[in-house]
């Protein structure tokens, strides 16, 4: 499984057989283990959902917005519990600054559509029409025409487009102060399914180490992690870096063997409810060398001086500059040359999410964020260590959501 392809295990049921969600179900019944992570779990409701709503009615008066739209996604789900895949048929939601949501879909869609829309107002366009037109109507209905629509970031260029030949007296802008507004904040819930993603995860990482073997390739071991995953009742995975294909942070197109000494890098996670994980350990098989050992010692130290400098605040950059700055004392600096991406991403229902732990990023840290710190060191050549865990900020500080690192030869 790549990096970035976290599956969800619930609210992605009506994009997935059957047959798969049954048989993660079974596995799940089978082990006790898997059982007592189903029984933390508690779906958003639509309570939850509402509070969102009105968040975001919050923020568009702040912004001056009047208008959002958003086609099918992450952020539609979000807001309303809505999965709708995309199509060049158009599928959108509407939400006006002082009412309810609206949405737009193919009539020959509307059956389904309304299963997902409950109540709300739903308009539907024929083949040979334009939904365009009914987003035109609903705006109009609003009194809103000569406002401000504020566009979700995913939605596609010929949706835009064609918004802005149907509604040319409105300005059309970013909606992403809003929506980002919204989703970089976690409420306690969320952090909760984001913390049973990383324990399923621990657990599935502890679990597949003895089953590493002189060798195996990183795709044999990449599918042990899955399979290890799925036996814990949910769909996940990791990226496998062994040896010096760990010195590029995402590897390369050539797999190695593992051999005594080399350095095993998994990185990759699960999803709980819609939310993610994505942790990196870094383990050698056999006998480290110092080398490998001083650097590991380097990057947790870098680590340790990322979550000190996370507090509500402080803005992200320092975040990333005070663990950039442990690299380039200790010799694997200036800048990028070792440590050679930024420090860290926002995570939630996606695994990269706003906002970056990087250079140039002033916005300031909030309780309810959430973040990966996850600063590595890269020998071309040789080998590469990272280490991976996500930082929850907190009223105070902040907080690692699994136990760090202890060794290099230890993943927790």
């Amino acid at each position: 499984m790549h990096r970035r392809d976290f599956i969800r295990t619930s609210a992605a049921a009506a994009l997935t057989p059957a047959v798969a969600s049954v048989s993660l179900a079974q596995k799940a019944a089978a082990n006790p283990k898997a059982r007592a992570f189903a029984g933390r779990i508690r779906p958003i409701t639509a309570e939850e959902r509402a509070l969102r709503l009105e968040k975001a009615h919050e923020l568009m008066r702040e912004h001056g917005i009047d208008a959002l739209l958003f086609e099918g996604g992450i952020t539609l789900a979000y807001f309303t519990g809505i999965y709708w895949g995309r199509s060049e048929r158009l599928f959108a939601m509407i939400l006006p600054r002082d009412g309810e949501p609206q949405y737009v879909a193919p009539k020959f869609e509307e059956s389904r559509a309304a299963e997902q829309v409950g109540r709300a107002r739903l308009l539907t366009w024929e083949e040979d029409e334009s939904p365009y037109a009914l987003i035109r109507q609903v705006l109009k209905d609003n009194n809103i025409l000569t406002g401000k629509l504020g566009v979700e970031e995913t939605v596609r260029y010929f949706v835009v487009e064609n918004l802005y030949t149907t509604l040319g007296s409105m300005q059309i802008e970013s909606a992403t102060p809003v929506t980002a507004g919204c989703r970089a904040v976690k409420s306690i819930h969320e952090i909760e399914l984001i913390q049973i993603a990383n324990d399923i995860t621990r657990e599935a990482y502890t679990a597949s180490l003895p089953s590493l073997s002189e060798g195996m390739t990183a795709g044999e071991f990449g599918r042990i992690l899955s399979r290890n995953f799925s036996e814990l009742g949910v769909s996940g995975g990791a990226m496998v870096l062994f040896g010096t294909a760990s010195s590029n942070p995402h590897g390369t197109a050539k797999e190695e063997k593992l051999r005594d000494g080399s350095i095993v890098l998994m990185d990759g996670g699960c999803s709980v409810e819609g939310y993610s994980s994505d942790v990196t350990r870094t383990t050698v098989f056999g006998r480290p060398s110092e080398k490998m050992k001083k650097v590991w010692g380097i990057v947790r130290k870098t680590q340790d001086a990322a979550f000190r400098a996370a507090r509500p605040g402080v803005p992200a950059e320092e975040v990333d500059a005070a663990a950039r700055k442990v690299v380039a004392e200790a010799g694997f600096g200036p800048g990028y040359k070792y440590f050679t991406h930024r420090l860290g991403h926002g995570i939630g229902m996606e695994g990269h999410e706003w906002y970056y732990l990087v250079r140039g990023n002033t916005r300031k840290l909030q309780p309810g964020n959430v973040f990966t710190n996850e600063p590595g060191i890269y020998i071309p050549g040789e080998f590469g260590l990272r280490l991976e865990d996500e930082l929850v900020v907190t009223e105070n500080g902040s907080r690692p959501m699994l136990p760090q690192a202890g060794s290099l030869e230890g993943i927790f």
